[in-house]
Order: C-alpha cells, then structure tokens, then sequence
C-alpha cells in the first residue's frame, strides 16, 4: 500500500537534524527548524488515509521514498510503525531515529533522518520551485 505527499523546498531547509526528518503543511520555516526537508506538503499525518493509519499501528516495517523528479533524485528511508501512534497532528509529519511517540510521529527507529541525506539532494531542497514526493510504503 502506497501514499504520495508533495511537498517544496524553502531556502531555509538545511536538513541537518540528527534523530528526526519532518514534512510539514506550514509555508514559511526558519533556519532553526532544521529537520524539515519539504514544506506546503499536500497532506499532515491526520489526514493519511485510514488504510495506511491502519497497518502504520501494527508496527509494520514501512519504506519512504523521498523523490525530487525534476533532478532525478531519490533517497530511501525504512523504519517502523507502532501500535501507539496517534496519527493526528494538524500540519506535521515526523520521522524519527528513537521510539519517541507523540502526534507528529509517524515512524520510529528509522534508519536514516534528514543530517543522513545527500548533500546534493539537500542543495535542490533548498529551492522553493522544488517538489518533493514522500513516498509512504506500508
């Protein structure tokens, strides 16, 4: 099972945060915010589909694809879901290293966060005319 969220760049992403990656709804960030990597994402972690909420709280492994099509790149990250996410944040999307749960999570023990991605792929991030695809695989 499969769900595609787009998101865009800021020129403030600097991807550097070493337990966490974040997608977020919100339209500006500052440079302090250093897990986002897409920002004006099409969706928040409360509005994933209920089939994708479903098998994410029964701690499958789950794959995420993150995809910038207009270089032609791409960055996998597996991790695990987990029978105590609460999946409801408004405008949040969060990926994390540690088992830490709150309403932004949406995976634990990942084996890859946003200071683990490519520098190259983190320079396009840094563009607002750049789109970004977070592709969840469940």
């Amino acid at each position: 099972m499969k769900e595609v969220i787009a998101a865009k760049g800021h020129p403030n992403i600097t991807a550097r945060h070493r337990t966490t990656l974040e997608i977020t709804k919100e339209k500006e960030m500052s440079l302090r915010a250093d897990c986002i990597v897409g920002v004006e994402a099409e969706k928040s972690i409360s509005e994933l589909s209920p089939e994708i909420k479903d098998r994410l709280k029964r701690a499958e492994r789950v794959e995420i694809e993150l995809e910038l099509p207009g270089y032609g790149l791409k960055e996998k990250i597996m991790g695990f879901g987990h029978e105590g996410l609460l999946l409801n944040h408004p405008t949040d999307i969060v990926v994390r290293k540690s088992s830490f749960i709150c309403g932004r999570t949406l995976l634990i023990k990942a084996d890859r966060v946003a200071v683990d991605l490519d520098r190259e792929f983190v320079k396009y991030l840094k563009y607002p005319e750049t789109e970004l695809l977070f592709v969840l695989r469940v």
